[in-house]
């Protein structure tokens, strides 16, 4: 028998509740990651990215907040049918969550030492000692230098990237099957992003763990990613592998993240930006939600919302689009 995917999730939708009123913030997104493989989840700001990060983690057991999915398993393993403490045994341990603010994800009353040390202990039960042997060892593998003098220092006497590789330490910490980057580079200079992803894939592939990589930068997740889902207004509108979907973009709002990207070989060229802004979730359009900011937009588009179906035979190419044939046969001629 093959081996399950190590994260399969089926038309999850998260749901907001304020003053009365409902808000879908992801509507039937479904993922799939397969050991040792890196799945970039791309969008602009509000795209609901890290809130299916979260509903992954199962982090979002608030009373305003409706979660539910088909289908949640994690290495073959139902989420749905497990307790809460079920779930709670396997954050840090099976699957792990980089989050974008290391200050903010980090505590500061107490040392790099004892927040590291805290997974050991908690998750494998050694004693204090071996802990922090293991500790100084992490923060070896990560790049810290003189990790065991600096295993006793707090979060503000690191740098930012410093920090960062600090949350890496600890997400693999227990060798989990699943890391979860929420924006891993956010405010970093290009030179630590470059060793924080370089990183994060010498980690994948050491470890074969499966990587959701969320971004909405396209230069990174054309670096270290094996496959693409592009997330719009809470649904994935495009998903493919990175090579294939970068050279043919299906969907019109792929197309023009694309086009948006800086000419390096026309510097003086003027930027593409794209018109308009994304719905709000309270207010998504009853067509696809792209169609106002869409130049092929048609009538169809307006009324009726796309399915995401496969698009090429004998490919993973999928798009929720009524004209993605035609930016198929556009991309080829």
């Amino acid at each position: 028998m093959s081996e399950p995917p190590v994260l399969e999730i089926r038309d999850l939708h998260v749901t907001f509740t304020a003053h009365g009123r409902e808000i879908p913030a992801v509507r039937g997104v479904d993922l799939t990651i397969e050991r040792g493989q890196t799945l970039a989840l791309l969008g602009e700001s509000g795209s609901g990215k890290s809130v299916t990060a979260k509903a992954v983690m199962g982090l979002l057991d608030q009373p305003n907040v409706q979660v539910r999915s088909q289908v949640a398993r994690l290495g073959g393993r139902d989420l749905l049918a497990m307790s809460a403490d079920e779930r709670r045994a396997l954050r840090g341990s099976e699957m792990t969550l980089v989050f974008q603010d290391a200050l903010s994800a980090l505590n500061p009353v107490l040392s790099i030492g004892d927040q590291v040390g805290e997974l050991f202990r908690v998750h494998r039960g050694l004693s204090r000692k071996a802990a922090r042997a293991r500790s100084v060892e992490l923060l070896e593998l990560v790049g810290i230098p003189a990790a065991g003098k600096r295993i006793d220092d707090y979060p503000h006497q690191f740098s930012g990237g410093m920090r960062q590789r600090i949350l890496v330490a600890m997400a693999v910490a227990l060798e989990p099957d699943l890391i979860i980057a929420d924006e891993p580079t956010t405010a970093l200079d290009v030179t630590v992003q470059a060793q924080i992803l370089a990183l994060i894939d010498r980690l994948r592939r050491e470890l074969g763990t499966a990587v959701l990589l969320i971004t909405h930068d396209l230069g990174v997740a054309a670096e270290v990613s094996d496959r693409i889902a592009v997330m719009y207004a809470g649904r994935i509108v495009e998903s493919g592998e990175v090579g294939e979907l970068y050279d043919r973009p299906a969907h019109p709002y792929t197309g023009a993240l694309l086009a948006a990207i800086p000419d390096l070989d026309s510097p003086a060229s003027e930027l593409r930006a794209i018109p308009g802004a994304p719905p709000s979730p309270a207010s998504v359009p009853p067509g696809c939600s792209f169609a106002p900011r869409c130049d092929r937009a048609t009538e169809v588009c307006v009324s009726t919302r796309p399915a995401l179906a496969p698009k090429v035979t004998g490919s993973d190419r999928q798009a929720a689009c009524h004209h993605s044939e035609e930016m198929l046969d556009g991309a080829i001629a």
